[in-house]
């Protein structure tokens, strides 16, 4: 099939546990659907969901360490304390994101707002974008990426995960169902699957 991958690139990313408000603050080792379609709707510059795209993505990055951050919890009247939490950081994250919309993967040419991998603070830059070929392959690397659960030959921690956001006021989490945390690669055998050739994966497309 007729595939377009893009590749993103940042110094650090990040990707907050849902079940994490206050005090220190873990990153998931792989980006939630939500950043993924936070990205799309960035550089289209409007609201991207699962029911606009379709996307497979695959995700990785050269290590992670904790960081010291200064925050300020606000309080009424208008006053604000600081204090100090341990955040978990990513380096150097990288990411292919794979489309079968050719719109979709133009719109990171000259993307409508800044790309961010996790927070506000973590940039990211578009390496590539290219027209690839995906063959349909059995026994195919997956990893760096999210897989609804359950699915046969799938195994990874568990984390319930939105889908995407609302873009009102305040915005809404929809499509909160479970996924497999499938960070190192693992082989699938179950179903034949897009496979990468030139980067030697399998791509798992959520729709």
């Amino acid at each position: 099939m007729k595939a377009y991958r893009v590749h993103i690139r940042g110094w650090t990313a990040s990707f907050r546990y849902p079940v994490f408000i206050a005090g220190f603050q873990p990153t998931l080792s792989v980006p939630p659907l939500s950043t993924i379609y936070g990205l799309i709707s960035a550089a289209k510059g409007n609201l991207v969901t699962p029911a606009d795209a379709a996307v497979g993505y695959v995700f990785s990055s050269s290590g992670k360490a904790v960081d010291l951050e200064t925050i300020y919890e606000l309080a009424e009247p208008l006053k604000a304390k600081s204090n100090v939490c341990r955040r978990v950081l990513l380096f150097e994250p990288s990411l292919h994101l794979y489309f079968d919309n050719h719109a979709i993967a133009k719109a990171f040419d000259k993307p409508h707002y800044p790309l961010l991998i996790g927070r506000s603070t973590e940039l990211a830059m578009v390496e590539e974008i290219k027209e690839i070929e995906l063959e349909q392959r059995t026994g195919v690397p997956l990893g760096g990426t999210i897989i609804p659960f359950p699915l046969d030959g799938i195994f990874g921690p568990l984390q319930a995960l939105p889908t995407h956001f609302t873009d009102e006021i305040p915005r809404r989490a929809e499509g909160t169902r479970p996924y497999y945390m499938v960070e190192s690669f693992i082989g699938y055998d179950k179903q034949p699957m897009p496979y990468d050739g030139e980067k030697g994966w399998g791509v798992w497309f959520h729709k």
